[in-house]
């Protein structure tokens, strides 16, 4: 998997939109609200890892996984956890800088983390551990597009990034054209439009949050069986001192 992306929205608002590509036999299941560590998470469900790859958590943070890091790597035989279950821990843990520096990625298979932290004003960010080293920076507020580097080639890429350009400068960056853009852009083309069939691993699955004021809405959609699921998940009202 996949293909992310990402809209500020103004004060402190934004739209996310993940494309899962994955095999179709690996089962997920819809948003739900699960207690993870004593907090409260929104997320759809991986049912092999019990991970997931886009969650929302209480700590005002969302986390978006793509597999791989900066290029295609080797696989190993085994790995010692899942990276939908990284998501899940740093999701819960209290500081998003600190915890970077402090967790043990050793043995984890590389992965890209897009991630919008608004304990104090609306932060992005990007986490890439390649395998041997970690990479942490902080994203200006502008709209971005990722594709994983597991499944897309650089050429693939440079194309996709081009078509997001067209649509950025052509389109109202309203919800529902963003999801119409995952939908449709690069149509018909199984390799590398945002939606893929390759046989073995397909696009199963779009997932949206968007954040309006202290409500987070994650859509989720089976790409296979169009089915929806809608889940509101409802933040405190920020107190002024």
């Amino acid at each position: 998997m996949c293909t992310v992306s990402i809209f500020p929205k103004g004060d402190n608002d934004f739209i996310l939109t993940s494309n899962r590509d994955e095999a179709p036999s690996r089962i997920s299941l819809p948003p739900s609200f699960y207690d993870f560590n004593g907090k409260k998470m929104l997320y759809p469900k991986d049912e092999l890892s019990e991970g997931t790859w886009v969650g929302v958590s209480e700590n005002n943070r969302l986390i978006c996984l793509l597999n791989g890091g900066f290029k295609l790597h080797t696989r190993q035989p085994i790995y010692r956890k899942s990276r939908g279950i990284v998501v899940k821990e740093l999701l819960v843990a209290p500081h998003i800088i600190n915890i970077f520096n402090d967790y043990n990625f050793l043995g984890i298979e590389p992965f890209t983390l897009v991630i919008a932290d608004w304990n104090d004003g609306l932060q992005f960010y990007q986490f890439v551990w390649d395998g041997l080293e970690k990479y942490f920076e902080k994203l200006p507020l502008e709209p971005k597009i990722w594709s994983s580097a597991t499944l897309y080639t650089t050429s693939m890429k440079v194309e996709r990034l081009e078509w997001f350009k067209e649509f950025v400068e052509t389109n109202e960056n309203s919800a529902n054209n963003i999801l119409d853009f995952h939908k449709y852009a690069g149509k018909d083309n199984n390799e590398y439009g945002t939606v893929i069939n390759r046989g073995f691993v397909k696009t199963t699955s779009i997932t949206q949050v968007c954040k309006t004021g202290t409500t987070v809405e994650m859509r989720y959609e089976n790409v296979r069986n169009k089915f929806v699921s809608k889940e509101q998940f409802k933040f405190p009202e920020p107190i002024n001192e």
